[in-house]
């Protein structure tokens, strides 16, 4: 009986945020259904890319955070209906603090980037606030790793021209030279603590053009770069934390990639049951595992993950309450930005065009069967590496809120 309820829920979930992510006129990587007859895409086939402008209006948001958050979130993004979950079991569970609330989350079926989010109550927050913008996240750097990567870099030498990163009492920003490549690394200056910046990112790039910033940017502090209370992550982890350099992922610029610290996670117990390396550090690859069968952002992707697809549709467990733990242990999917989980009705009877973002949630071969149709409201697309003009979208004044008022208007170069 418990598992037909589970399953349930997690459709209801998913529903939800297929009404969140299908109603949109923006989308990147917009697919539609193919018929289930159809063959199988060709794996081989070019993924139509986004251009780099598209990508640095999508990474601004996160682009001046610490080296380990930015890693940490690109992979969460990946798994959006797990953030999703994450959240949800946050807000019930709103007693949970330090070591009990790490390892309650470590009991959870999530991928360890999302388990480790429960530290960042606000990240949480901030990446639930805009579902459709995570999902999107997630999926260019599922298609594109290498280029989001370097938007980010793009974004920090811009930021740091401008005079806007510098080092602080907070977090060191240090430019050296990797593989021949300038790099803008950003480091929490105590070891033991991490604090997590607030800003706008119209004060500091401009408007967007390609893409709008997702509405998380609120006074009194709109042309500032600000920063809350600091996090020890020592008070979640209990004791052997060896600081920043030993998190469970940090960004491997001169590759353009996230390296993963095995060690970390299995010394914490997080969910390592698909990771083969349990020591030493390896270069993170997607668990279609913790996808839960939303759809790839390309019919190749979708190939290159079919096993995992196929894996997700048998029966799982939705998180559940927290468990009592022992104390001691070891020392579109581009949719309409900003939309907000549950601020949206959701409409009975809704159109079977919906069932296209989350459709491999009760269909296997709806999982995988996509055409890839490019951008649709963003201009063309660029294929391979090759970059390509694109028009911009009609641009969104910055929120009145924000506190700007026609400021930097000229659009980025």
């Amino acid at each position: 009986m418990k598992r037909p309820l589970i399953m349930k829920s997690r459709r209801i979930l998913a529903a939800m945020c297929v009404l969140l992510l299908a109603q949109s006129p923006l989308m990147l990587y917009a697919q539609l259904p193919q018929p289930e007859n159809q063959q199988s895409a060709d794996p081989e086939q070019p993924i139509q890319l986004l251009s780099p402008n598209q990508l640095e209006d999508l990474v601004a948001p996160i682009a001046i955070y610490p080296d380990p958050l930015v890693s940490q979130i690109l992979v969460a993004t990946t798994y959006p209906l797990e953030v999703v979950e994450a959240y949800q079991w946050l807000q019930r569970n709103p007693g949970l603090t330090g070591p009990a609330l790490t390892q309650a989350a470590e009991a959870q079926n999530w991928d360890p980037s999302v388990q480790a989010l429960v530290m960042f109550p606000d990240i949480m927050q901030r990446l639930n606030e805009d579902i459709a913008w995570i999902t999107n996240l997630g999926n260019a750097f599922l298609a594109q790793p290498a280029d989001v990567m370097n938007a980010i870099q793009r974004m920090r030498l811009k930021a740091q021209q401008a005079g806007k990163l510098v080092s602080t009492p907070q977090q060191q920003v240090i430019t050296t030279l990797e593989a021949g490549q300038n790099v803008v690394a950003i480091t929490p200056t105590n070891p033991e603590v991490i604090y997590v910046p607030v800003y706008d990112p119209v004060w500091i790039w401009g408007p967007a053009v390609y893409y709008p910033y997702p509405r998380w940017y609120f006074a009194p502090h709109p042309h500032v770069v600000f920063f809350g209370a600091g996090i020890r992550i020592v008070d979640f982890l209990g004791g052997g934390w060896g600081g920043w350099s030993s998190w469970g992922w940090y960004p491997g610029w001169a590759t353009r990639s996230v390296i993963i610290n095995n060690s970390f996670l299995h010394r914490y117990n997080f969910n390592s049951r698909h990771i083969t390396t349990l020591t030493g550090t390896t270069t993170w690859s997607h668990d279609a595992f913790h996808r839960h069968g939303v759809p790839y952002p390309t019919s190749a992707l979708t190939e290159r993950f079919r096993a995992g697809v196929r894996q997700n549709l048998r029966p799982r467990e939705m998180p559940g309450p927290a468990r009592a733990v022992v104390p001691s242990r070891p020392s579109p999917l581009f949719a309409t930005p900003g939309e907000r989980m549950g601020n949206r009705p959701i409409a009975p009877n809704a159109p079977n065009r919906n069932r296209s973002a989350f459709g491999g949630i009760e269909n296997g071969p709806a999982a995988r069967l996509h055409t890839d149709h490019g951008y649709s409201s963003l201009g063309p697309a660029r294929t391979g590496s090759a970059s390509r003009h694109v028009e911009p979208a009609p641009r969104r004044d910055a929120p009145a809120s924000r506190g700007i008022q026609n400021r930097g208007q000229e659009r980025r170069r």
